[in-house]
């Protein structure tokens, strides 16, 4: 049994993202020109010419020439739109973001689909075909990053639209070529807005360096939140803030604070290099937009060790893994002076999850783990399983733990029990939490 071959990727149109229109067939004779003469037969005669005209005779006024059709310049589509029937990525956007989905999947051989309140949900569109996904692109991408799609079959960017910022993942399947937008708001939530603990006021105002750590798995809004705490910063500090972001997701416009965003690829090569030579620009905030390997890590902590307030993202869900996972970047016999590193260093981690509220909206919950005397000494000794309990006995210092927030959420009625027991990273002591044993 042969599998069906996918659609290829297309190459982009040469000369600039302009098609090249195929040769028009010769249009009938514009008016007030006759049509040419068919040649005489051989042998034939030419007629004498028509005599001139007798003297005073006027001559009938010509014609008026026929309009020019339009230049190749007046028309701004960089091809063909989306087939008969098929929306334009701007409509698909915009209903989008009026209806208030995260994400818009697309791909060839597939409907439009929408993520709503975490579920994949389908749209009454019919099926893409390739040359609408191809103006969907068009749409969104320049002619070179879509060149750099076709080589690399993958892709990440992001682009505005004027009404919304969106982050763009483009990739290759067994179908033909797929997108992922993800919408970014164009304007960005306050800490009160997001309903987020008073602590993250102290987190943003209070340290003026160390490394804040904000995690979670993908789609957690990790980036909203460090939005919400840049944007509090920004309202209330006079600080140089540098963003290093890959790609650049919320725009900042400078307040009180001045706010530089670099992106990976555009304005610089790689994190560490733009990490590095930011300790060169004079500043108080750099916000790394993932922490990725062990290089990246030693600049980060570097830079939260000389007086620079240093943020960043990991994919981790819980405040003890992220010490695990940084931890597990260094190989063993590096791990002893570097937690001393990390606990001179941290100021706090923040572990986020999103939960489905009872009203059609989205909570987040949290681990909130703030560098006391103590988490650091357990740091040092590498005894992470301590740090649990410190969280569940420091609500004065401002933590929590994923299970005491997500029962502060059903105490609300907020949420029900079974997202609690759903979403909860130890459900156990949760249902514990349920009962009033805890």
């Amino acid at each position: 049994m042969t599998q069906s071959k996918r659609p290829p990727v297309p190459p982009p149109p040469p000369g600039g993202g302009r098609r090249t229109p195929p040769p028009r067939p010769p249009g009938p004779p514009k008016t007030g020109q006759r049509p040419p003469a068919p040649p005489p037969p051989p042998g034939a005669t030419r007629p004498p010419a028509a005599p001139p005209p007798p003297p005073g005779a006027t001559r009938p006024p010509a014609a008026p020439p026929a309009p020019a059709p339009p230049t190749q310049a007046a028309m701004p589509r960089r091809g063909p739109g989306p087939s008969p029937g098929n929306p334009t990525m701007r409509e698909i956007v915009k209903r989008a973001e009026e209806e208030g989905h995260s994400d818009v999947h697309v791909g060839v051989g597939e409907v439009p689909r929408y993520r709503a309140r975490g579920d994949i949900v389908p749209t009454e569109w019919p099926v893409t075909d390739l040359d609408t996904f191809m103006s969907w692109m068009r749409e969104l991408m320049s002619d070179e990053e879509i060149r750099q799609f076709q080589e690399n079959l993958d892709f990440d960017g992001a682009a505005d639209l004027g009404f919304v910022r969106v982050r763009i993942n483009a990739f290759d399947t067994l179908a033909g070529p797929a997108m992922v937008l993800r919408l970014i708001g164009a304007e960005i939530l306050t800490l009160e807005q997001l309903r987020l603990p008073e602590v993250f006021k102290s987190i943003s105002l209070d340290y003026h360096k160390g490394l804040i750590l904000v995690t979670g798995p993908t789609g957690s809004g990790k980036s909203t939140t460090m939005a919400a705490m840049i944007d509090y910063i920004n309202r209330n500090q006079a600080y140089h803030i540098i963003t290093i972001e890959d790609p650049v997701e919320f725009v900042h416009k400078s307040q009180k604070s001045l706010i530089k965003h670099r992106e990976v690829g555009t304005h610089t090569l790689k994190f560490f290099n733009a990490l590095k030579a930011a300790l060169r620009e004079d500043p108080d905030l750099i916000l790394v937009g993932e922490i990725r390997d062990k290089e990246t890590m030693n600049i980060a902590l570097k830079a939260a060790s000389t007086g620079h307030l240093v943020m960043g993202t990991l994919h981790t869900n819980s405040a003890v893994k992220t010490i695990e996972r940084v931890m597990g970047m260094f190989p063993p016999a590096e791990q002893p002076a570097f937690r001393v590193a990390l606990s001179e260093s941290l100021v706090a981690i923040i572990a986020q999850g999103l939960c489905k509220t009872t009203d059609g909206k989205r909570a987040a919950f949290h681990d909130i783990l703030i560098a006391t005397d103590a988490v650091k000494e357990y740091v040092i000794q590498g005894k992470l399983e301590e740090i649990t309990q410190v969280m569940l006995r420091s609500e004065f210092d401002g933590m929590t733990t994923m299970n005491k927030a997500l029962f502060e959420l059903y105490q609300q009625g907020r949420i029900t029990e079974e997202i609690a027991l759903e979403k909860s990273p130890t459900p156990n002591e949760m249902a514990q939490f349920l009962r009033g044993r805890v």
